[in-house]
């Protein structure tokens, strides 16, 4: 009995003995881990293993596709497939030359965005593209415009290469366009040499070189110098009073607006299509946003419901669905909103409608545009 009880006896100290040595060799593992880092060690990351953190490789098939990698794709415009155009061969320019324009202003005109931003975005842009393409069209051989024939083949290759590139085709119906805008037919001069004998060439590169978005609409500086320019030529040099043109008359309109044009070409000709472009879209800007382009009709439910004795439920329910169906009319810009809205104030004060409606029902810009 008693060698039985020292026998448990050892074998539990044994057991006691092999756990204490186990326990000493996990700390002594766990210690062997800890390494001191110095300061110099601090910030130093090894390189992972080779291996582990390959490229990730994907296929080209599901990239999309930009047709102009230089510039990022647009959130605001959708991406088109484009495609070959057919073209005349009759219009003799490079018009890889021209591919910044032509992209932008495909992008500006896009098929769904054109008729809703005409007027206030394609057109202008296409305006641009016009007085660009005069001069990369004729700077080469000292004229600023085309011929009549030449123009019908440009206009065509034009508008076939916009349409390739996803831009509405209906870009002459939306924006009032023909082949005679590439001729400027009625102004007199039509080459760079006559047209600097005429015409203080440097106070007009001063003027436009550098356009203003802010200063341009309230003190302009360059229209005023287009506008000198054209009405120069247009009496073929000659003061408004020795030319056979009288300014007032619907010839002499004409003959000033054409001559606007050549203008427009001389200074695409001086300046990098980046820049004209960005000069005539401040112009286009000052013009557009001076008037609204919004048609107010018949607004007798507005003034009947929003009368003398009226209720304020029925007279914002009327004025707001009226000014509903304006806005849906075109894009309007903020500056717009703003002749928009005070031309709309008007119309109802002249009816009779004596109070401020507008704070009432909670109206502001944003409800005179998209």
């Amino acid at each position: 009995m008693e060698r039985a009880s020292g026998s448990c006896f050892h074998g539990i100290v044994c057991h006691w003995l092999v756990l204490v040595l186990i326990w000493l060799c996990g700390c002594q593992h766990v210690l062997s881990q800890q390494t001191t880092l110095q300061p110099k060690d601090k910030f130093l990351l090894s390189d992972p293993p080779i291996g582990l953190f390959d490229p990730i490789e994907i296929s080209p098939s599901v990239l999309p596709h930009n047709t102009n990698p230089v510039e990022p794709l647009s959130p605001m415009y959708p991406n088109y497939t484009s495609y070959d155009p057919v073209l005349t061969g009759k219009c003799h320019v490079n018009f890889s030359d021209l591919s910044f324009i032509m992209d932008k202003t495909a992008s500006d005109c896009s098929v769904p965005l054109a008729p809703l931003v005409a007027d206030v975005i394609c057109c202008p842009q296409v305006s641009s593209l016009m007085n660009i393409f005069q001069a990369a069209y004729g700077g080469g051989n000292n004229t600023l415009v085309l011929n009549q024939a030449s123009a019908n083949a440009c206009f065509s290759d034009i508008m076939s290469i916009l349409a390739s590139k996803g831009a509405n085709t209906n870009i002459p119906e939306l924006c009032t366009l023909r082949p005679s805008n590439l001729t400027d037919a009625s102004c007199p001069v039509k080459d760079i040499s006559s047209f600097e004998r005429m015409v203080n060439v440097s106070k007009l590169l001063d003027a436009c070189s550098s356009v203003d978005p802010l200063k341009e609409c309230c003190r302009p500086v360059c229209q005023p110098a287009i506008v000198e320019a054209a009405v120069h030529i247009s009496s073929g040099g000659a003061s408004m009073f020795g030319s056979t043109t009288i300014p007032g008359s619907a010839a002499g309109i004409n003959t000033v607006s054409d001559c606007k044009g050549v203008v427009h070409s001389y200074l695409s000709v001086k300046l990098s299509s980046e820049v004209a472009n960005s000069a005539f879209r401040v112009l286009s800007g000052c013009k557009v946003n001076k008037v609204c382009p919004l048609e107010f009709d018949d607004p007798s439910s507005v003034v009947k419901a929003c009368g003398k004795a009226s209720s304020r439920p029925s007279c914002c329910t009327a004025l707001q669905s009226y000014i509903a169906t304006r806005q849906k009319q075109i894009f309007v810009t903020n500056l717009q909103a703003i002749n928009c809205a005070t031309m709309f104030g008007s119309m109802l004060q002249k009816a009779g409608v004596g109070n401020d409606i507008y704070g009432l029902c909670d109206i502001d810009l944003k409800d005179f545009s998209l």
